[in-house]
C-alpha cells in the first residue's frame, strides 16, 4: 500500500533538489579572471544561486542580484534587490539600473558572472527612450492573458527593453560574460530565460509584432510603434563583442524528471516520462494527461500498473474576459484533469511549479484523484464553473487539495506526476 499523496510529494522534493543552485552551479564554474569578478542575475532563484555562488568561489567579487518580493537566500556579499513578479513595479525598474551600472566600465582582464533563473522577465522592467514603466506593465498583462507560449511571450518582451535580449552582456563589454542559466523554458534554450539578459538570440521585431497580432493583443500605440521603429532591434549574436561569452544550463526540467523518475523506482513504482517540453493550454493539457491515466487504469496499456507518468514544460491558460478567479496553470491543468477523472479510482495526480508558487496565491498547485469533484460538489461548488472562470485554487482550496510546500529557491518550470495503481 502506497500513501499516494506522501509518494508524490517525495517526486517533487527529488525534482527540485536536482536543481538545487549550489550543485548546480559547483559544476561550471570558470577560472578567476586577472581583473575584478562581477556578479549579477535575475529571477525567482536569484539569492540561492548567488546564496550558493558565495559558498564556492574563493577569490574576491562583487555583485547585485533581482529576486522577487518575499523570502529570500541571505547573502554576505552579493547585494540582493526585490522587486515584483508577475506584474513589474518600480522597484524592478531601480534593480534593472542597478545590474546595468554594476557592468558598467569593465575591462578585458574583468570577468561577469551571470545567475539567470526564469521570473527574470518581469523583476528586470526597462523601458527603452519613449516608453515608460505603465507601458511595459501593459505588455506584459497583455502577454500573460494572451495564451501565448513562454518563448513567443519572450520574443516580444526584449524588443521592448534596455536589458534584456542580449543587452545586459552587452553593456558589460569588453568584459568577459559567463551565463549560468536554470532554465524553465521547454526545450532549454538559454535565449528565453528571463528573456536572456546575456543572451542574445536571432529574433527580431517584425516577429514580436507578428506574434502580437497572432495573439490579438491590444498594446498601447507608443509600444507598437516602438517594436516598427529601428530602436527595437535586439543585439546580433554574430556581434564580435559576444565571442568570448559561455553559456551554460546548470539545471532544468530534464534532469529534475530523471531524478524524479528514479525516486519512483526506487520506491518500487516504474516510471515514464510523456515529455520535458510540454505546451499548450492548461485545461487541454489536462483532459490529454486524463485521457492516458484512464487509458492504463481501465485498460493497462500503453503502461502497465502500477506507474507513474511524469512530465514538465509550461503550459499557457487564455483569459478572456474580466470575469475570472484565482488559480494558476498547474492548478487549472488538475481541474480539468480532475473532471476528466471523476469517479475514476486508482489515479492520483500531482501538478505544481517547482519554484513553490502557481499564479496569484501561495501553492505550487494541487492534488487531485477520482473523488476529488466530488469533494467540490459535497462542498457546495460547481467545479466546471470553476474551470472556466480559471478559478481553480477556489475549487481545490474547498475540497482540501491544495498543495503548499513554500518557495523552493529554484525554477525548472511545471512538475506533472500522475500515479495509476
Amino acid at each position: 500500500m502506497i500513501d499516494a499523496r506522501l509518494f508524490l510529494t517525495r517526486l517533487f522534493e527529488e525534482a527540485v533538489r536536482a536543481a538545487d543552485p549550489y550543485e548546480a552551479i559547483k559544476a561550471h564554474l570558470p577560472a578567476p579572471p586577472k581583473g575584478r569578478t562581477v556578479v549579477v542575475g535575475a529571477g525567482k532563484a536569484a539569492s540561492q544561486m548567488a546564496a550558493a555562488f558565495e559558498k564556492l568561489w574563493k577569490h574576491p567579487f562583487s555583485g547585485t542580484v533581482v529576486a522577487r518580493h518575499g523570502p529570500i537566500e541571505q547573502c554576505e556579499t552579493i547585494t540582493v534587490l526585490q522587486s515584483a513578479h508577475p506584474v513589474p513595479d518600480e522597484a524592478g525598474l531601480a534593480a534593472s539600473d542597478a545590474l546595468l551600472k554594476a557592468v558598467a566600465g569593465l575591462t578585458a582582464d574583468d570577468l561577469v558572472i551571470a545567475l539567470i533563473s526564469g521570473g527574470g522577465s518581469a523583476l528586470l522592467p526597462a523601458p527603452p527612450e519613449g516608453l515608460t514603466l505603465a507601458d511595459e506593465i501593459a505588455v506584459n498583462k497583455a502577454l500573460l492573458a494572451s495564451g501565448a507560449p513562454i518563448s513567443a511571450m519572450n520574443v516580444v518582451r526584449k524588443h521592448v527593453s534596455r536589458i534584456k535580449g542580449g543587452r545586459l552582456a552587452a553593456a558589460a563589454f569588453p568584459a568577459r560574460v559567463v551565463s549560468l542559466v536554470v532554465s524553465d523554458v521547454p526545450g532549454d534554450n538559454p535565449a528565453f530565460v528571463a528573456s536572456g539578459p546575456t543572451v542574445p538570440d536571432r529574433s527580431m521585431a517584425a516577429e514580436a509584432l507578428e506574434i502580437v497580432a497572432r495573439y490579438r493583443m491590444e498594446l498601447p500605440d507608443q509600444v507598437v510603434t516602438h517594436l516598427r521603429s529601428e530602436a527595437a532591434a535586439a543585439p546580433d549574436p554574430d556581434n564580435p563583442r559576444f565571442a568570448a561569452h559561455e553559456c551554460h544550463v546548470v539545471a532544468s526540467a530534464s534532469v529534475s524528471l530523471e531524478a524524479a523518475a528514479a525516486k519512483a523506482r526506487e520506491l518500487g513504482i516504474e516510471a515514464h516520462i510523456l515529455s520535458d517540453a510540454i505546451e499548450g493550454e492548461a485545461r487541454d493539457i489536462g483532459r490529454m494527461h486524463a485521457a492516458l491515466a484512464r487509458e492504463v487504469a481501465l485498460r493497462d496499456r500503453p503502461f502497465g500498473k502500477p506507474v507513474v507518468l511524469l512530465s514538465g514544460g509550461e503550459t499557457t491558460v487564455t483569459i478572456s474576459g474580466k470575469d475570472y478567479g484565482k488559480g494558476g496553470r498547474n492548478s487549472e491543468f488538475l481541474l480539468s484533469l480532475a473532471l476528466d477523472i471523476d469517479g475514476v479510482s486508482g489515479i492520483d495526480a500531482l501538478a505544481a511549479d517547482t519554484d513553490g508558487i502557481d499564479g496569484s496565491e501561495d501553492n505550487a498547485g494541487a492534488f487531485a484523484n477520482g473523488q476529488s469533484i466530488a469533494r467540490m460538489r459535497a462542498a457546495g461548488i460547481d467545479p466546471r464553473l470553476h474551470l472556466t472562470r480559471h478559478d481553480a485554487w477556489s475549487a481545490f482550496d474547498v475540497s482540501g487539495d491544495l498543495f503548499v510546500p513554500g518557495p523552493t529557491g529554484t525554477n525548472v518550470n511545471d512538475f506533472r506526476a500522475l500515479l495509476i495503481r
